[in-house]
């Protein structure tokens, strides 16, 4: 541990978060159709596409219309992702002559993309070509974040209205988001990428002369437009197997800086998004807080986890400080930290180290961080919602503490609320622990293995806890491109992001139809440090209490395990 490295993981995290107020309040602009600087680009734009696709969009949709819709247009993009990698073989942008995937991964691959889990159970540089990398794959990284943010738009719009009847108009929502965020974004942070030294070409390889002298061919790729959306959109998933620890994702330390910096600063332009949409700035930013406090506490458990030297250093008579194995040394402990806190508790899931290769805790944290339901900040607009739900129960639980009903944002929350919300954090536990269980007792599942005892759990743990929280990243050692592994994981995404979804939308609706309170004496202030700290206090016990037992016996055990081998040294 060093001063620098504290240093560099405090920069990272303060400069995503200082970055996404402003894009929060351009970001909420475009959410409720405000006037804004890219109008006369894109208005007409927008306009051509609402009128090729025969949509209304001044028309506001009940949240089952809303949900409906949704649903709608991703099982469309899930049958197009589907049917592209499957015939790749014969489509065009195949220079490296790459065949069609098999009907099992390209179930989990679509379904992985559409969920913007992005869950890779095959090494992008080997398996899919130029068309399935732009026209599936990178289309998929646009159109899933901006369904994530429909759902924050929707639910602000429920606590704002008073006895109204729609939500908002999904497509409006989508179309706006993608085309005045998402694109431009990525536009100038493909072109900033690309100044770096980020690849972008039609180009299916070239040969390089190593070191030693002999001939390598190098696959290439239209990298940097990829990896843009790929962070911005808080996607995660790689053109490369090793995502953004290979030199053409992330060749130095400034592309790590600023690529890394890009998986939450969407996520906290949602949050304070939703705070202006909402007409609820002090109270979002108490949300803000709660999440930022965890997360930073995440990074620092992993620094310090990661700044210890490795038993199999030690069992070796090397000496090491810390723990480098699965670590680029471009990059060091800090800033793969950094990374691993900032993705985890993301929906992003890229990596620039191997998370198999940390220490037991520091594997456990960012799994910890999964298991809280990828609220810090989690993706653009998901994170927002799921965390709002949080501070619904919070508020009940206070609520039931001085006997009078919750209010939150100047609406009662009410039974129904509460069943809807118990049903979005209910179904997270249910998938993560419910298919763990299994797979840990199928001899088909466990063919898929490479290490056994706790590390092993820890590696099947790890698979459902990133697929369902739809975080994408993977911890190494498990070889899922098999039926079994590919279909469940499939499953668990589609558990993860379409239940809530579903949830979320009818607590809208419901709120909707309420009357906006204004607040009165026995009102639970939801902008002071007292709620922060509730808030923090039913995260963690929704997300430790369910998941303390499985972490028991995998990271937790491991580590005791580590100790002693350090201790017999």
């Amino acid at each position: 541990m060093t001063w620098q490295g504290w240093a560099e993981i405090a920069l990272t995290l303060a400069v995503a978060l200082g970055l996404g107020w402003p894009l929060g309040v351009y970001m909420s602009r475009v959410w409720n159709g405000e006037r804004t600087w890219l109008d006369p680009v894109f208005k007409p734009v927008e306009r051509l596409v609402y009128a090729g696709c025969g949509v209304d969009a001044t028309k506001s949709q009940t949240w089952f219309s809303y949900a409906a819709a949704l649903l709608a247009f991703n099982a469309v993009g899930f049958v197009l992702v589907y049917t592209i990698i499957r015939l790749q073989g014969v489509l065009p942008l195949n220079g490296q002559g790459f065949p069609g995937v098999s009907e099992h991964l390209a179930f989990n691959t679509a379904v992985s993309f559409v969920t913007n889990t992005n869950w890779q159970s095959y090494g992008g540089e080997s398996t899919m070509s130029h068309f399935s990398q732009m026209a599936a794959l990178t289309v998929q990284n646009f159109v899933s974040a901006a369904t994530g943010a429909t759902i924050a738009a929707a639910l602000a719009r429920g606590f704002v209205a008073h006895r109204g009847e729609g939500v908002g108009n999904f497509w409006a929502d989508l179309v706006r988001t993608a085309l005045y965020v998402l694109l431009p974004c990525s536009i100038v942070l493909a072109l900033v990428l690309v100044a770096l030294g980020v690849p972008q070409t039609l180009q299916a390889s070239a040969m390089a002369t190593t070191v030693e002298g002999a001939e390598q061919k190098l696959s290439l790729f239209a990298v940097a437009s990829q990896l843009a959306i790929k962070q911005l959109g808080i996607n995660g998933g790689g053109i490369f197997n090793v995502n953004s620890a290979h030199p053409f994702e992330n060749p130095n330390p400034l592309t790590n800086f600023l690529t890394a910096v890009s998986i939450n600063v969407l996520g906290w332009a949602a949050f304070f998004a939703f705070g202006r949409s909402a007409l609820a700035g002090k109270d979002i930013r108490a949300l803000v807080m709660a999440a930022a406090i965890l997360l930073s506490a995440g990074a620092t458990g992993i620094y310090l986890a990661e700044t210890q030297p490795a038993p199999a250093l030690v069992a070796a008579g090397v000496d090491a400080s810390q723990n480098m194995e699965g670590k680029e040394m471009r990059f060091g402990a800090s800033a793969t930290a950094a990374w691993a806190a900032q993705t985890t508790g993301a929906s992003n899931g890229s990596v620039n180290g191997m998370h198999g290769s940390f220490m037991p805790l520091g594997g456990g944290i960012a799994m910890f961080l999964m298991m809280l339901g990828e609220i810090l900040p989690g993706g653009i607009g998901s994170g927002i919602a799921v965390m709002v739900i949080m501070a619904l129960l919070a508020v009940f639980i206070a609520g039931l503490m001085v006997g009078r009903t919750p209010e939150y944002l100047g609406k009662k929350v009410e039974a129904k609320e509460i069943k809807l919300a118990m049903l979005a954090v209910l179904v997270i536990p249910l998938s993560m622990l419910g298919f763990s269980a299994i797979a840990a007792i199928l001899p088909t599942a466990l063919e898929g293995l490479l290490n056994h005892g706790p590390h092993g759990l820890s590696e099947i743990l790890y698979a459902y806890v990133s697929t369902t929280a739809n975080n994408g990243s993977a911890f190494a050692g498990l070889t899922a491109n098999a039926p079994w592994w590919n279909t469940t994981l499939g499953l668990a995404m589609l558990m993860g992001r379409f239940i809530p979804i579903v949830a979320v939308l009818a607590i809208a609706g419901s709120l909707v139809a309420k009357p906006k309170l204004a607040p009165s004496a026995g009102t639970l202030p939801t902008n002071s440090g007292q709620f922060v700290g509730l808030l923090v206090g039913v995260i963690l016990i929704l997300g430790g209490l369910q998941f303390v037992p499985a972490l028991a016996l995998g990271p937790i055990v491991e580590h005791f395990q580590v100790l002693t081998t350090l201790a017999a040294r």
